[in-house]
């Protein structure tokens, strides 16, 4: 039986991830901690990977107990700031502003973060599998492939694209649990521009894209195909929790029990 292996909580949108043993899931269905805060212009606009390269030039940690925010160009000098406090997270968006060229403010919403999806806030999943396959294609060590897809949950199965399974048709949902908490999971995930361009330096890639779609085609798993999959340039599973779910813990090892296509009712 499959098993949870990895959680990854993305704690400041767009940074990097910090990775736990256990977590809970919240109130509207997205891990606790994770896109707590975001990076957001002038405009009101996300400071993200699809909007520029130059987040990928940040390294950042993040210590769950205090919320402090260590942040810095790779390869120099790294600041703290306490994001719970408004002062220090005001000091850490003037920071950003100086690094970025432009005004930048860092907000906070620790009641459903600000995720990737706002329609689908579930955590995202991919497998092992996957992952190893991904970095197969493109000589990349797998923890690479990790930083630039940049899932939740991965679940511990060595055959590749196994979380294709966990999607169907349009109307229609997989029901799967993880431990006690159950999902649902809805469609495959669109991809952008960010698994395009390394994570540390934010260099893309020649034909990434192109690359990435031919060998997804040629390895497309029997399972796949739905109309939810309409084109190869999708990988990760979108999710959602259902309500009587959240509040339920997830732990590295849960087992995790696939029961079956439903009916979308989110």
């Amino acid at each position: 039986m499959p098993t949870l292996n990895r959680i990854t909580v993305f704690p400041v949108k767009s940074l990097d991830g910090h990775r736990l043993d256990s977590v809970t899931v919240g109130a509207r269905g997205a891990l606790e901690l994770d896109r707590e805060y975001a990076l957001v212009d002038a405009d009101g606009e996300y400071v993200n990977g699809k909007a520029t390269a130059q987040v990928h030039r940040l390294q950042s940690s993040f210590d769950p107990a205090t919320h402090e925010l260590t942040v810095g160009r790779h390869d120099d000098e790294r600041h703290s700031f306490r994001l719970r406090d408004e002062t220090e997270r005001a000091a850490c968006g003037e920071w950003l502003t100086d690094f970025f060229g432009e005004p930048v403010t860092v907000e906070r919403d620790d009641a459903g973060g600000y995720p990737d999806d706002e329609a689908l806030h579930g955590p995202t999943v991919i497998s092992t599998g996957t992952v190893r396959a991904v970095a197969d294609w493109f000589d990349l060590p797998p923890e690479n492939v990790r930083r630039r897809f940049r899932a939740n949950i991965e679940i511990g199965r060595t055959e590749p694209f196994w979380e294709d399974r966990l999607f169907a048709d349009q109307g229609e949902v997989v029901a799967f649990s993880v431990g006690e908490c159950r999902f649902h999971g809805v469609n495959p995930c669109q991809r952008c521009v960010v698994p395009t361009r390394d994570p540390d330096t934010g260099e893309e890639m020649a034909d990434f894209r192109e690359r990435f779609v031919e060998r997804r085609e040629a390895t497309l798993p029997e399972w796949t195909p739905s109309d939810r999959f309409d084109h190869p340039y999708r990988l990760m599973l979108n999710t959602v929790v259902p309500e009587d779910a959240r509040a339920t813990e997830l732990a590295v090892g849960d087992e995790v029990t696939v029961e079956g296509v439903r009916s979308a009712t989110y």
